[in-house]
């Protein structure tokens, strides 16, 4: 795959959360940081690059109205974590609608953090 510069800043989430195939129930791995362009998971099997995925995630009570989270998202690499019994990956989302950007800005807002607030 071609490298692209970044547009977007990732952040990280303050805990990680579970995403799920929405199609055939299996957990794909855990959130590991987000933006309204795609993500990384972080999982215990690798991705074949180029396979799009429905994916879906619980969202906190505390924090949203909507329980639930859905969107497409396509993989496009996968390598060995900082830990090698795991892999990160990062997707790709694909055609998100604008309550689906909205409920992902909030996500970031309510449980993000850069790491220059870590300093």
């Amino acid at each position: 795959m071609d490298e692209q510069p970044r547009n977007l800043q990732r952040r990280h989430l303050i805990f990680y959360l579970e995403v799920f195939d929405d199609t055939t129930g299996q957990q794909l791995g855990h959130l590991v940081d987000l933006t309204t362009k795609g993500l990384k998971l972080v999982s215990k099997e690798a991705f074949p690059d180029g396979q799009t995925y429905n994916m879906r995630m619980t969202l906190p009570e505390d924090y949203f109205e909507e329980k639930t989270l859905r969107f497409k998202a396509t993989s496009r690499w996968s390598t060995n974590a900082v830990n090698p019994d795991f892999y990160d990956t990062g997707f790709q989302a694909e055609d998100l609608d604008r309550e689906t950007i909205d409920i992902i800005v909030k996500l970031i807002q309510a449980l993000g953090f850069s790491d220059s607030d870590i300093e």
